[in-house]
């Protein structure tokens, strides 16, 4: 995890915030792969809620830097953009992992792992699209990593309407048809709040290309 005092210690303020505010995104994400992984007596929440806790302590700090800093390196917009984008990630990765756990019973034999796992590289992949901002406006780059981005997102999509369609054709419990169908959109929001992002970092670096 990132402590405010480290980042404003290195670098451009708002880069060194942006960076740790994808960091705490792919944290979330890596926590929901452990936890899919644990048994359900030793699970916890508590790193969900502390990924949350540091994006919107970021994202708070973001604000109050933007009101006292008069140039940035980025447009504001834009850092306000990508900030409430990287946001949504960890909020609704703790969303899902709430549902999960108090559904896990019922839904217990649906393996979400390999789901959770492209979240997690979604993750990685968008952090190291906003590190590249603080090294320069590489156009070819960060197009070549949000392609990749884009697959990820679009095999997950995928994947996820296997688990539909296995749902639809199979599930004869109606509480339990209605818990997965929510789980599955839940956990395809949260890769789609990654998209979002890796889109923001993209039209930020072709604007100053």
């Amino acid at each position: 995890m990132f402590s405010l005092q480290t980042i404003f210690g290195k670098g451009d303020k708002f880069y060194g915030l942006l960076e740790a505010s994808a960091g705490a995104a792919r944290e979330s994400a890596r926590a929901l792969g452990e936890l899919l992984s644990t048994p359900p007596a030793e699970r916890s929440l508590e790193r969900f809620k502390a990924a949350r806790q540091l994006e919107k302590d970021l994202q708070a700090e973001i604000s109050r830097q933007l009101v006292n800093t008069f140039v940035t390196a980025l447009e504001r917009e834009d850092i306000e953009e990508l900030s409430s984008a990287l946001y949504k990630i960890p909020k609704v990765v703790e969303k899902f992992a709430e549902r999960y756990a108090l559904a896990s019973e019922r839904v217990g034999d649906v393996d979400f792992i390999p789901r959770a796992a492209m979240l997690e590289r979604a993750c990685s992949v968008l952090e190291e699209m906003v590190c590249m901002l603080r090294k320069g406006m590489a156009l070819e780059t960060t197009k070549g990593l949000n392609d990749k981005l884009q697959a990820i997102e679009s095999e997950a999509d995928r994947l996820i309407l296997e688990m539909y369609r296995d749902t639809y054709t199979n599930e004869t419990d109606p509480m339990r048809y209605l818990i997965l169908k929510d789980l599955y959109e839940i956990l395809e929001k949260a890769i789609d709040r990654c998209r979002d992002a890796g889109n923001v970092v993209y039209h930020i670096v072709l604007k100053n290309a």
